[in-house]
């Protein structure tokens, strides 16, 4: 199961998801916590649903905030890769999902994508 936002301005937080050919990107935005527990948990059943080992990208550029929630959200994401043979990366992650990744003890262990200027994926 599928779902994107991306063309209603929507609510100031969120989390999409889209699958295309090169793999599923989950879109994360705004204040990733608590409040957003029934998107995260729609993601994590599209992702154990689908089938496929082609990559996830945790586009998470735009998230403001971040409590434990949203960071168990995507340690959950990255451990159903490590379960899978799925690989998992976080695409230029904000300061604040950063910062909480390093407090616990998981910067470092994700992989980063990082998006160069031009468009093309670095």
């Amino acid at each position: 199961m599928d779902f994107d936002s991306s063309s209603d301005p929507g609510p100031s937080s969120g989390i999409s998801s889209r699958t295309g050919d090169e793999g599923t990107v989950l879109t994360l935005w705004g204040e990733v916590d608590a409040a957003l527990r029934e998107a995260a948990s729609d993601a994590m059943a599209a992702l154990a649903a689908r089938g496929s080992t082609r990559p996830v990208v945790l586009d998470t550029r735009d998230v403001t905030f971040i409590d434990s929630s949203g960071v168990a959200f995507v340690l959950q994401v990255y451990m159903l890769g490590q379960e899978t043979g799925t690989p998992v990366m976080l695409r230029e992650p904000s300061e604040a999902v950063s910062e909480v990744l390093d407090m616990v003890g998981m910067g470092g262990r994700i992989p980063v994508e990082q998006v160069e200027s031009s468009g093309r994926l670095g």
